[in-house]
């Protein structure tokens, strides 16, 4: 800018602003405050740096970056929207370290004999959005059918739990534990060769999803209320939704047959278990699934 009779030197500047003259440098050689050079070399500003310099400095205060703090000068982003996303990127270095910190107490408070083995299951979620990611490509792998992307996503939602924003030690354990379990090809081929046995059988896969999750959603008060499983609409549901899926009727032969197609693997209940441990519902699609499938397996006669 040319240099007008009013302007300020930079001692002036620093004095009026409370910044220093060597922060004051540092921010016209970024870039950040324009200045313009007299006669005998000295910085000279124009008189509304002060408002300018008074601006950077109230938003260096509450952490912002001199990218942001740029962007704002130049009329690129708001003040409302710069302080928006330092905030989010702090949550997201809030949650990191929740994580980390839960962590470190879950292995100090393990037992000498257990915290060799509890410090290996941590080892692989030091990250907790890594760890969900983890898991939903887990479940993305076990599809065998095609079914619409809004249906996998509701499924994954119940599925993967978010990651706490302040997790307890023993939520991150229990995050860890299913993480683990994902890794188990044992695990993971079991899932797939069930879901292949069914793909031979299920003509719409589809329905079944929806019919399922109706009778998961009518045994949801049941599993809340603490009720045993049993005989009731909500098992007729669900053997409907498969009886249908199959194009089959729903007889005792065909609940015998469903009892052993239905039966989870251990691991699986182990993974809603751990679900349930994570999220801290009682009533998770796991666990009024497994519901449902105890109450086919105490009712149906051999």
């Amino acid at each position: 800018m040319p240099l007008r009779e009013d302007t300020i030197g930079i001692g002036e500047l620093a004095r009026l602003t409370g910044v220093s003259v060597r922060t004051v440098r540092f921010y016209c050689d970024e870039g950040i405050i324009a200045s313009v050079r007299s006669t005998g070399g000295h910085r000279r500003f124009d008189r509304a740096a002060v408002q300018t310099l008074g601006m950077v400095r109230r938003l260096r205060g509450l952490g912002l970056g001199l990218t942001a703090i740029a962007r704002v000068l130049a009329g690129e982003s708001s003040v409302a929207e710069a302080v928006a996303a330092e905030r989010a990127s702090l949550d997201v270095r809030l949650a990191g370290l929740s994580w980390r910190r839960a962590a470190l107490s879950a292995v100090e408070s393990a037992g000498p004999a257990d915290r060799a083995a509890r410090l290996d299951l941590l080892a692989g979620v030091e990250d907790g959005v890594v760890a969900r990611d983890t898991l939903v490509e887990f479940w993305r792998r076990q599809r065998v059918a095609p079914v619409p992307e809004g249906v996998f996503t509701s499924f994954v939602t119940m599925a993967v739990p978010q990651p706490p924003v302040a997790p307890t030690p023993a939520q991150v354990v229990a995050y860890a534990e299913m993480v683990a379990l994902t890794a188990d090809r044992a695990f993971s081929g079991a899932l797939r060769s069930a879901a292949l046995a069914g793909l031979q059988v299920i003509d719409d896969e589809e329905s079944l999803l929806y019919g399922v999750g109706e009778a998961c959603a009518l045994a949801e008060p049941l599993v809340l209320a603490g009720e045993p499983p049993r005989e009731g609409p909500e098992l007729d549901r669900f053997v409907a939704a498969h009886a249908t899926a199959r194009r089959r009727a729903d007889s005792p032969a065909f609940r015998r047959e469903l009892v052993a197609a239905a039966e989870p693997d251990p691991r699986l209940r182990r993974y809603w278990r751990l679900v349930g441990e994570v999220s801290g519902e009682r009533a998770t699609l796991g666990a009024t699934h497994l519901w449902l499938t105890d109450a086919l397996a105490r009712t149906t006669p051999a």
